[in-house]
């Protein structure tokens, strides 16, 4: 039998110290693969140590990028060896942002070959709206056998109009774009902060990229873009997941080198629920001694509640005073990691996209499954809480985008291992 990994969290200890947010893993999937869109060498600096990271470099080499890599310090790819136009299957299946290449390379070479990725199974992502804004910049595109093709014999600018906003789809017709003659407007654009950090590399290898962070983005194609070094942002995601857990154990913690502005909506919430927040230019502190109250979420794209926090949200409020209703409106099947919480005393009832949490006194350890990134951390938030020893399996989930977790809570006080299993 193959050996397994579990992590495993004795809970009751209130985090308190300091501690300093990787960079973005949502950031670092999209700008990694636009370094195929430049002419020159680019360095990249800032970049999580995860596993979707590790994954685009096996992708770029494959493609026949150079490509060198410093966990935790830069990376350096060279696209100017680039020949191919098509990621394997194996490859696509590692994670989800692998369609990033269909812009990275469409607007490369004009021709991409991708599958369908994998990643978190968290409810359908579909790729319409991609094909779609592939299409009006005069690509041709095919689905057969798992298999994605977008081809054109000249790319050129044009007026793209999304059905729904879109994180995935902005982010691959920005990338696209960059190089298509003439200009491109991208109408009911995505405004997460990803968003604008791409744009911003983009416009480092000279790209024209405005409006980022507003629903309209204008592109003006470029022929040649030189080579640029670059720091991603902050990871948005891993601050909340890490003010959540300050919380959740009744700690005092203060994160540092992360964007207070990105962080409002979490932290207006958590204001709401009683927890005290202050932050300066990059850090912010969260401190909270007494009990919780219920409040009410709805995830909605930014600058609403990200759908990313959620899990780890939803884990927080099992111990509230009184009920909370969590409305899910990005993914239809993002409650998974409830069930499993429901095996440490939280009482939960989920009726199609809503989840309507009553608080319990006390979550107790219990062996539980991650089923998809932020699932494992919504379990991590829950063992942090809970009396005695939480098991989390499938700890390979958390690794997708999580920086050195461990380390990190541990520095904070927290008693939290990972042990192979045979």
């Amino acid at each position: 039998m193959p050996s397994k990994e579990r992590m495993l969290i004795t809970g009751g200890n209130a985090l308190e110290g300091e501690v300093r947010v990787s960079g973005g893993k949502n950031t670092a999937v999209a700008v990694i693969p636009a370094t195929l869109l430049s002419d020159e060498p680019c360095t990249i600096e800032n970049l999580p140590d995860i596993e979707d990271v590790r994954a685009l470099v096996d992708i770029l080499r494959s493609l026949g990028a150079k490509v060198t890599y410093v966990p935790g310090e830069f990376m350096t790819v060279d696209p100017r060896p680039v020949e191919m136009q098509e990621v394997g299957y194996r490859l696509c299946q590692r994670l989800r942002a692998s369609y990033y290449l269909l812009g990275a390379l469409l607007g490369r070479s004009g021709r991409a070959e991708v599958y369908y990725p994998g990643g978190c199974e968290i409810g359908s992502r579909p790729v319409d709206q991609h094909l779609k804004g592939f299409r009006a910049l005069g690509a041709q595109t095919e689905e057969v056998g798992g298999r994605i093709t977008v081809e054109a014999k000249e790319l050129k600018g044009g007026d793209v109009f999304f059905d729904m906003v879109t994180v995935g789809a902005t982010i691959n017709v920005m990338l696209a774009a960059a190089k298509a003659q003439g200009t491109t407007i991208i109408y009911n654009a995505a405004k997460e902060p990803h968003i604008v950090d791409l744009a911003n590399f983009l416009n480092s290898m000279g790209a024209k990229v405005k409006g980022a962070g507003t629903d309209v983005i204008r592109i003006r194609g470029q022929q040649y873009l030189h080579g640029a070094n670059y720091a991603v942002i902050p990871d948005q995601i891993e601050t909340g997941t890490l003010m959540i857990a300050a919380a959740a154990t009744h700690g005092d913690v203060v994160i540092h080198g992360c964007i207070p502005t990105h962080m409002e909506a979490l932290t207006a919430k958590l204001l709401e629920m009683g927890v005290r927040v202050s932050d300066s230019d990059d850090a912010i502190r969260v401190r909270s001694m007494g009990g919780h109250r219920a409040v009410n979420i709805k995830t909605q794209v930014y600058p609403g509640f990200p759908t990313d926090l959620q899990q780890p949200m939803s884990a927080l409020l099992t111990t509230a005073r009184g009920t909370s209703i969590v409305q899910e409106t990005i993914f239809e099947q993002r409650f998974k990691h409830l069930d499993e919480i429901r095996r440490m005393g939280a009482r939960v009832r989920v009726a199609d996209r809503m989840a309507i949490i009553e608080g319990v006194p006390q979550l107790y350890g219990a062996p539980v499954t991650a089923t998809d990134l932020r699932a494992g951390a919504a379990l991590i938030v829950a063992g942090l809480m809970a009396k005695g020893v939480t098991e989390i399996y499938e700890p390979k989930y958390i690794d997708r985008g999580y920086d050195h977790i461990e380390e990190k809570l541990r520095s904070l006080g927290a008693t939290i291992s990972r042990e192979r299993e045979e």
